[in-house]
């Protein structure tokens, strides 16, 4: 063995080395993948990744310097990332129920803790039972197969997150795409739909990249008209969108009209994961989880064939721990989230007064439109130098011509940053010509 190790070296190929297929096809491919690659930066849309060296929340440390950043694109939006509590409820979990399962649910990857957390993400929407996911990503691709068959159909929003088209994907029901909130033409959808034996309207509640409500009483009246479900993704409103923060069914007074909801621990609830930077946890790799709830025997089929469910080992005890206790603070008081509505909106005025347009409405979300790629680009490294962190947005993340920065505003943010990431704006737009 030592042999073949040393022969390996002296070839280059020593246990350091990194390692590439050869032959004509591997240089093929590697050719075909170096021009995208290159396609993709010369269109402007190239994606960087910046690396954080502190724990999430309004202000950051990047790596190799860059200290005092306003972060203003988490979708962090109540502030509970690193808040004391939940990361003391992680490290707790931790030192409990260990690092993780080595097991899916229905082998040996069941705790206590994870039941718990089912009940009281079911307690929370109102609803009969939930079930978890390892992301809300898992529990889109997860239910559509599930419950739709050859003989149903999905009537899905054209701007529905890329979860709930993948999931769609996957099933094997009649598919309706129907323009972005037009219930016009969803009501033309459900009618050339009632051939099929079950219809289920899917929409996401608050879409991600445009900041807008999804006008649920319409679509529920609808559903009703035409005997359809409605099924709602509610990643960017759970936990801070209606009077006690259970999302837009809530928001809009349709809670007993939505027959299922799926949502994420990742977002609003903490990340699931609390702060970073705690030495215990250090080697746990974690991951944000999703769940899906709604009527009882859905929750019990999904349990049986959801193929994300089955086939994924259980959430760790700490990510439990973490989204646990987030809900409990959540269902204690509304006041944080209230906190955050004011900040929104005080953001949104005066950047529509300096003069940009800004998508959505009274959502955290506040995507800046730009209209061109790289302007977007070259606009949020700008506000990168003046101690600002934002991302710019472009295709195939939204359609071409509708680039954007999106500001995601945070119950954490003080007047002050706010203020500031509005002068920071206005100077880099009018630099840029963004501004008149």
């Amino acid at each position: 063995m030592w042999r073949a190790a040393a022969v390996r070296a002296v070839r280059g190929g020593g246990a350091g080395a990194p390692r590439s297929a050869s032959g004509a096809a591997a240089a093929q491919l590697r050719r075909r993948l170096e021009s995208e690659l290159e396609d993709i930066r010369g269109a402007g849309t190239w994606k960087s990744e910046r690396v954080i060296s502190s724990r999430q929340g309004p202000h950051l440390r990047l790596a190799g310097g860059g200290a005092g950043i306003i972060n203003f694109c988490a979708n962090n939006y109540l502030g509970l990332s690193s808040h004391p509590e939940v990361i003391r409820a992680a490290v707790e979990a931790l030192e409990k129920f260990g690092a993780g399962l080595s097991s899916v649910r229905f082998i040996c990857g069941t705790q206590s803790i994870h039941k718990d957390l089912e009940e009281k993400i079911a307690r929370f929407h109102q609803r009969e039972d939930a079930i978890l996911y390892a992301s809300c990503f898992d529990a889109n691709a997860g239910i559509f197969e599930v419950l739709l068959t050859p003989e149903d159909a999905v009537l899905s929003d054209e701007l529905n997150h890329a979860s709930i088209i993948d999931g769609i994907r996957l099933c094997k029901a009649n598919k309706y795409r129907y323009k972005h909130m037009d219930m016009q033409d969803l009501e033309a959808k459900l009618k050339e739909a009632q051939k099929h034996r079950l219809r289920l309207v899917a929409t996401d509640g608050a879409f991600s990249m445009d900041g807008d409500i999804a006008p649920l009483r319409e679509i529920c009246q609808l559903a009703q008209k035409y005997d359809a479900l409605v099924f709602i993704d509610e990643c960017h409103a759970t936990g801070f969108l209606g009077p006690n923060g259970r999302g837009t069914d809530e928001l809009l007074g349709v809670m007993d009209k939505v027959t299922i909801i799926n949502s994420t621990l990742g977002k609003a609830l903490g990340g699931a994961a609390g702060g970073n930077s705690w030495s215990k946890a250090s080697a746990v790799i974690f991951r944000p989880g999703g769940y899906t709830t709604g009527p009882k025997p859905l929750i019990d089929l999904l349990r049986q064939r959801s193929r994300p469910y089955l086939f994924s080992n259980s959430l760790p005890p700490a990510v439990v721990g973490c989204a646990s206790k987030a809900l409990d603070l959540l269902m204690e008081s509304n006041a944080i989230a209230q906190s955050m509505a004011a900040k929104t909106q005080r953001f949104r005025t005066k950047m529509t007064a300096a003069g940009f347009t800004i998508s959505g409405k009274d959502h955290p979300i506040c995507p800046v439109m730009l209209g061109d790629a790289r302007l977007a680009s070259v606009m949020a490294e700008d506000m990168l130098n003046r101690g600002i962190y934002v991302i710019g947005f472009s295709y195939p993340v939204v359609p071409k011509g509708k680039a954007r920065i999106r500001v995601q505003i945070s119950a954490v943010h003080s007047d002050e940053d706010i203020d500031r990431c509005v002068e920071a704006f206005t100077e880099v737009g009018r630099k840029h010509g963004a501004l008149p």
